[in-house]
């Protein structure tokens, strides 16, 4: 009898197909990251950690990610629709 994540697994269904992609630059990602761009008119390119796919704030941002680009993503990788120093303050939160 296993438990059941929904929301990890449908984080990682998110990220499996929008950064599987032959034009995607995945030589500068370390092994157990992940690829995200955020801001709103500049986007800019974040290494994160996969571990933040179990937090339900990471998991929030990637439902309005699909809300608003759905599975295609323009920047080649997976795009967050959010400010930037909202993004840095998430993450700070997540990694301390």
């Amino acid at each position: 009898m296993g438990i059941r994540l929904p929301g990890i697994v449908h984080a990682k269904a998110i990220l499996r197909r929008s950064l599987i992609s032959p034009s995607a630059p995945t030589a500068n990602v370390p092994k157990g990251h992940f690829a995200v761009y955020v801001g709103e008119a500049q986007k800019k390119r974040f290494i994160v950690p996969i571990s933040y796919l179990s937090h339900p704030s990471f998991q929030d941002l990637l439902g309005q990610a699909e809300e608003e680009f759905g599975f295609h993503h323009p920047m080649g990788g997976l795009t967050i629709p959010c400010k930037e120093d909202q993004f840095l303050d998430l993450t700070s939160r997540l990694s301390g």
